[in-house]
């Protein structure tokens, strides 16, 4: 049975950027624990936020990485041997989408924006089911700084009439306060 109240601590930083990585993939292996989620999405174009994800997650759970660029060979290898589901050279699905979604989306920040963007890229491909509920992690610039619990939904459904097949952001579990990476 669900309960119908539930109190859990959310993380908010003073500003974003990689040096919320750790503290946010701690809060996230919590996150999972107390929720019973097991799949994770994160953005990661080098491999190391994927990787350190990758190191403190155990049992069943499922992480799919998305990147922008291709991973370093050192990580990807340490990836495949976890049995990361890695899909690489990503284009943002956003950019197809149009500028005022990115904009929306930009005024919770980037890394919010990359969370919600990398688990609709992650569901388009088939690694997570459309309705299911996953875990995002991204970040601003470097690093992991957001992390959300979702339900996905495909590129066509995330904005659709139809609020059983919609993307829902259920859950913030970090992000910055300061959208102003450039400070």
């Amino acid at each position: 049975m669900v309960p119908e109240r539930v109190e859990r601590r959310d993380i908010y930083f003073q500003k974003p950027g990689a040096a919320n990585t750790d503290e946010v993939i701690n809060a996230v292996v919590k996150r999972a624990k107390e929720t019973g989620i097991n799949k994770i999405v994160v953005a990661s174009d080098s491999g190391e936020t994927a990787l350190q994800l990758a190191e403190r997650v155990k049992g069943d759970t499922k992480i799919v990485v998305i990147s922008m660029k291709r991973l370093r060979k050192k990580a990807k290898k340490e990836l495949e041997k976890r049995n990361v589901i890695i899909f690489e050279n990503c284009f943002p699905i956003f950019r197809k989408m149009g500028l005022e979604l990115r904009k929306a989306l930009y005024m919770l920040g980037q890394g919010f924006k990359v969370a919600v963007e990398v688990v609709v890229m992650a569901t388009e491909r088939g690694a997570i089911r459309p309705g299911e509920e996953v875990i995002g992690i991204g970040g601003t610039a470097r690093g992991a700084d957001t992390a959300l619990i979702l339900k996905a939904a495909t590129p066509e459904d995330m904005l659709d009439g139809d609020m059983k097949k919609r993307l829902e952001v259920r859950e913030i579990i970090a992000m910055p306060r300061s959208k102003r990476w450039w400070e």
